[in-house]
C-alpha cells in the first residue's frame, strides 16, 4: 500500500520564502494548495499549481471567510496536513522609507495587522477540523523584527510579527490537545525580491556573514510540518545566521 499523499495550504506563495517552500513540498510529492490576491501565475511550475490556488485577500475580512470555504472544498472532506501561514506586508513611506509609530496612519495598523496577525488564526481556527483530522502542523511565519527594532521593517510591520510570535503559543496550547501542533519561523536577513541593497549593510551583524536564502527557510518549514518534528510545538525557531545572538 502507498502511503497517503500529504496536503498543504500555503498563504503568500508567489514568491520568495513562499515560492520556495511550495518547490520544497512539492518535490516531496505533496499536494500544494496556495493561496494570495492574485491569480495563479502561469510560469509557476508546480504540479496542479493552477488547479490548487485559491484567490483570497487577507486584508479583507469578508473574502478571508468565503475564502476558508473555498479551501474546505478543495480538501473535499480531506484530511489537512500542514497549514503555513507565510503572507506579510511590510508597507512603506511613499519615498521607500520605514514607516516609524509616528508616521503610520491607523488605516495602514489595521491592514498589516488583518494580513499579518489576524489571518493566521481565523485561517487556523476555520480548518480546524481538517488540520485535526490529518494530524497537522501549522507554521506561522514571524521575523527577527518582532524582537528588536529593525532599521528597514517599519512598525506596523514589527509589532505584528511580535503579536504573532505570542499567537503562535497561544495555539499551541489551545491546539495541541486537538492532536494540532503549532509553531512559528522567525527568518532574519533572507535575499528575496522584497529586500533592497540597503540590506547588505546587515552581513556585519550575522555570525554567518551572509544573507540567507528561502531555500534554507523552505527547508526548516518543512521539518516542522513532518514526523522529524512530531514533539516540536510551540516554538519559534530563528532562521538567520545568528543575527540574534
Amino acid at each position: 500500500m502507498t502511503e497517503e499523499r500529504k496536503t498543504l495550504i500555503l498563504t503568500g506563495a508567489s514568491r520568495g520564502i513562499g515560492h520556495a517552500t511550495v518547490k520544497r513540498f512539492s518535490a516531496a510529492g505533496w499536494r500544494v494548495i496556495t493561496c494570495s490576491r492574485q491569480p495563479f501565475p502561469e510560469d509557476c511550475p508546480w504540479e496542479g499549481g493552477p488547479d490548487d490556488h485559491a484567490v483570497i485577500d487577507l486584508a479583507d475580512s469578508n473574502s478571508t471567510r468565503t475564502g476558508i470555504e473555498i479551501l474546505r472544498e478543495r480538501l473535499a472532506g480531506g484530511p489537512l496536513n500542514a497549514l503555513v501561514n507565510n503572507a506579510a506586508i511590510s508597507p512603506r513611506s511613499g519615498s521607500g522609507q520605514r514607516l516609524g509609530s509616528l508616521e503610520t496612519d491607523i488605516t495602514t495598523w489595521e491592514s498589516v495587522f488583518r494580513v499579518n496577525f489576524y489571518a493566521p488564526v481565523v485561517l487556523a481556527r476555520g480548518l480546524i477540523n481538517e488540520l485535526s483530522q490529518g494530524s497537522g502542523s501549522v507554521v506561522n511565519v514571524t521575523s527577527i523584527a518582532g524582537g528588536r527594532v529593525h532599521p528597514f521593517a517599519g512598525t506596523a510591520y514589527a509589532t505584528s510579527k511580535a503579536a504573532l510570535a505570542a499567537l503562535t503559543r497561544e495555539m499551541a496550547a489551545d491546539f495541541g490537545p486537538l492532536g494540532v501542533r503549532v509553531n512559528a519561523i522567525a527568518p532574519g536577513e533572507i535575499r528575496t525580491s522584497m529586500i533592497g541593497p540597503e540590506y547588505e549593510s546587515l552581513v556585519n551583524q550575522i555570525p554567518l556573514n551572509r544573507l540567507g536564502t528561502p531555500e534554507e527557510v523552505a527547508r526548516t518549514i518543512y521539518y516542522l510540518c513532518t514526523d522529524e518534528s512530531a514533539y516540536v510545538n510551540g516554538a519559534e525557531i530563528h532562521v538567520n545566521g545568528g543575527q540574534h545572538v
